[in-house]
This record gives structure tokens, sequence and C-alpha cells, in this order.
């Protein structure tokens, strides 16, 4: 890996490579989380199958943090990298002549869509390492629709997910494009394919969750 990342090529290729294990990622956590809006029961058996399972606990979910951190340093990095590139400004900046709002600004909709995790992972993921780890509770495996439930009972944190999920969109908008430019798919015969592909992936899934966190405010 540190070869990969030794040149701004290799960076891109590895970022893009991290950045298509996340967009997997975001469509097996979308179909786990979009049963709970039609049956609590399924969605209980599920998160239990997904928290308890060693595979998923012990390789997925490490695999899974090392995928966003690795990604969002590399974000950075590059980031970076290419403002010292250019460290004097044209006189005239075209702006969306030469390219669109989101590929110029992928470093702010990047830090909220990180802030969003954070939060995101102290709702969720760090609820379940005290209960399962910390506090050492018993297994319950009814809990789990309860607990998502009550934490879309606070308007604030509802608004809060449906604009960090408005600005995941137009990440992916761009991100998902660019993560298979980068690794060498472009081809006049698949690019128009990728790219319609990009944006109703980049529609679909942050309105799913979006969805999910609405109905279970509406439903309290």
């Amino acid at each position: 890996m540190a070869g990969l990342t030794n040149s701004t090529i290799g960076r891109k290729y590895a970022m893009a490579l991290s950045a298509m294990f996340l967009l997997i990622f975001l469509i097996m956590h979308l179909s786990v989380n979009i049963i709970s809006v039609f049956s609590p029961g399924a969605f209980n058996t599920a998160s239990d199958f997904m928290g308890y399972n060693p595979f998923i606990q012990f390789l997925m979910q490490p695999v899974l943090a090392f995928a966003v951190i690795f990604h969002f340093i590399m974000g950075f990095v590059l980031e970076l990298k290419n403002r010292s590139a250019r460290p004097v400004r044209y006189a005239v900046n075209h702006g969306s002549a030469n390219s669109t709002w989101m590929s110029r600004n992928m470093i702010i909709s990047g830090l909220v869509v990180l802030a969003f995790l954070g939060l995101h992972f102290y709702d969720f993921w760090w609820h379940e390492i005290s209960f399962k780890y910390v506090d050492v509770n018993t297994p319950d495996a009814e809990r789990f629709w309860p607990e998502l439930h009550e934490k879309f009972a606070d308007p604030l944190r509802v608004i809060f997910y449906v604009v960090s999920f408005i600005l995941l969109g137009l990440h992916l908008a761009h991100g998902f494009q660019s993560s298979f430019q980068s690794v060498g798919a472009r081809h006049p015969k698949y690019t128009p394919v990728i790219k319609a592909l990009g944006t109703w992936y980049s529609i679909l899934i942050p309105a799913g969750f979006i969805f999910i966190a609405v109905y279970h405010y509406l439903t309290q």
C-alpha cells in the first residue's frame, strides 16, 4: 500500500479502490436499514446477525473502519497536493465553465460527511461497543428497532441527517464517476453508462437513508 500511495496517480488509484469498497458498503447498509421501515422483527433479526457475527465484527468492521479513514485522509492529501501544485491562482477563474461546483468543492462536502459519520458512529457504533464490551449486557435480539426508532425522535438530529445525506449525494455524484475514471474505466462506449449509474446511485442511496430517518421521526 505504501508503494501505491507514493505518487499522485497511485494515490488516486488507491483512493478510487477505497471509494468503490465504500460504494458497495452503502448498498449493504441501506439494504439492512430499509428493513426497519417494513418489519421491526426482520430488522431485529438482521441487526442481531450483523452485530454478533464474528466475521462481520472482527474482520469486515475493521476493514470498513480502515477504508473510511484511508479514504478521507487520502482525499485531504490529494487536495493539498493539488493546491500546492498551483500556488498562484489564475487571474480569471471561469468556475463552472471548467468544472462543476461539486468537483471543485469535494473537500467541503467531505468534511460535512465526516462530521456526520462522527455523529453516526457515536449514535450506533459506539453504542454497540459500549453495550457489548464496556457494560457487558446480555444479548437482546429485540433491542435494535426500538433503539433505532428512538434516535430519530429528535428533529434536530433528523435535519442534520437529511442535510448530510443531501451533501453525500452531491459528493457521490462526482465521486462515483471519478473513482471509475481513476482506475482506467474510461471508454466512449462505457463512460455514459457509468455516468448514468452514478447519477442514479447518488440520488437513490441518499434518498433511501433520508426516507428511513424521516419515516422514524414521523411515526414516533
